[in-house]
């Protein structure tokens, strides 16, 4: 397994960066994974076939990664009850929040929305209480 790097985030973020700005540009189409897949479902034609190659493309990239020598993670330290949870919970979120965290925090920041950057903030603090609960009252109890 390759060691994090500054640069494989620089970089990962540089494409994240550009393919948001390119479908916005292009189609003007905001790059929020739960639109994308949501309308994609839903919406099995021609011009939907953009979503399924964007959705394609979420599943093969880790793959194509592995050319460079990049891997993910082989094993997951969770029950499937705790991720099935986790899931759920992302799901509720993005509903309340109209949106997920990459079209809030990627797309929605960088078209300087506001309704976006609070969203962003309420999911990241979000996110750092949660780690600490996990980390030092949950686990820390065993």
């Amino acid at each position: 397994m390759t060691e994090f790097t500054p640069f494989s985030a620089l970089f990962g973020g540089i494409f994240l960066g550009v393919s948001a700005f390119l479908l916005l540009h292009f189609n003007g189409k905001i790059a929020g994974i739960s639109g994308i897949v949501i309308q994609g479902l839903s919406q099995l034609d021609a011009q939907g076939m953009w979503r399924w190659m964007f959705m394609l493309g979420l599943v093969i990239g880790p793959v194509i990664s592995g050319l460079w020598q990049f891997s993910l993670p082989s094993t997951i330290d969770v029950s499937w009850p705790l991720i099935i949870a986790g899931g759920l919970f992302v799901g509720i979120g993005s509903t309340l929040g109209n949106g997920c965290t990459s079209g809030h925090g990627i797309c929605g920041i960088g078209r300087f929305s506001k309704r976006s950057i609070v969203a962003t903030l309420v999911f990241m603090l979000i996110a750092v209480i949660v780690v600490y609960v996990v980390k030092h009252l949950v686990r820390g109890q065993s």
